[in-house]
């Protein structure tokens, strides 16, 4: 009897080993290759070229780092396995980052870009030519993004055409208000000078309101980080103490169940704070 369980808890290791590890490791690489296409067309689109080996090495070696550092720190399996889904999403973060930083700088050169295009349309520059003007003065990614919109311009693609592709890949409040005036402009043949130069002061008036709003806001949002932080703090610090601390409320159903409301309730003071101290307009 015990000669069969053996020959049938070694059948069960080999059959893990031969195919549900192989199986596993197929649908990993298979989902990490996705991302790497997601990451390489998002890189494309910020005019950033990444070497896919570099990639592919990027996001298989996140997670075991963190994974190793995690096991090494804890001496925990759970911990490392944690530590191992944080590394998957690291590189998404990352990217998302890389966008917003990019789209923040874009917007910030929007009312210069705008006073540029506005004194050429003035000297009696076509607005192709306006653009040109744009992408030779200006720095990245203004100059980037309009820069392809003469590229596909010269490829044939209308200038319509070309704005509405860079108003959908940029999604900025701004730019939007700025591509949906010229193309009515050029629609309904309106005095395009005029109308980028009351853009340039609206959006002007528009980022001094929003810097005044995130100057008062800004004790609001220090208080959520400083209440959101302060309980994982306390633990840590306790902790660091007496290990043993916490074990009478992990080890009862009423401990667990006060340990889990906790959570509940921080995650959803957090949320409150964060939606307090936001404002949309």
């Amino acid at each position: 009897m015990l000669f069969l369980i053996i020959i049938l808890i070694a059948g069960a290791v080999i059959l893990v080993s031969s195919v549900v590890f192989p199986l596993a490791a197929g649908k990993i690489s298979l989902l990490q290759l996705k991302k790497v296409t997601k990451a390489e067309a998002k890189l494309e689109t910020m005019f950033i070229q990444a070497d896919r080996k570099r990639l592919l090495f990027f996001y298989a070696v996140s997670p075991l780092v963190l994974a190793t550092a995690g096991f090494i720190i804890s001496n925990s399996l759970i911990i490392a396995f944690f530590c191992a889904g944080i590394g998957l999403v690291i590189p998404e973060f990352y990217l998302r980052a890389l966008e917003a930083g990019r789209r923040q700088r874009l917007a910030n050169q929007l009312v210069d870009g705008m006073m540029l295009m506005s004194s050429s349309l003035k000297a009696g520059l076509s607005l192709l030519q306006a653009i040109e003007v744009l992408t030779e003065e200006m720095p990245p990614p203004i100059s980037q993004e309009f820069g392809l919109v003469l590229r596909e311009n010269k490829m044939g693609i209308t200038l319509e055409d070309s704005l509405k592709a860079m108003q959908a890949r940029m999604n900025i409040e701004e730019l939007n208000l700025i591509i949906t005036a010229i193309l009515v402009a050029r629609q309904t043949g309106g005095d395009l000078t005029k109308v980028l130069s009351r853009l340039t002061t609206t959006i002007r008036d528009n980022r001094k309101l929003k810097d005044s709003i995130a100057t008062l806001t800004l004790q609001g949002r220090l208080q959520g980080i400083i209440m959101s932080a302060l309980p994982f703090l306390f633990v840590i610090w306790v902790l660091s103490f007496n290990r043993g601390h916490f074990d009478i409320m992990l080890n009862t159903d009423q401990g667990r169940f006060l340990l889990i409301l906790a959570v509940v309730l921080q995650v959803v003071g957090m949320f409150l704070i964060r939606k307090f101290s936001t404002i949309k307009f």
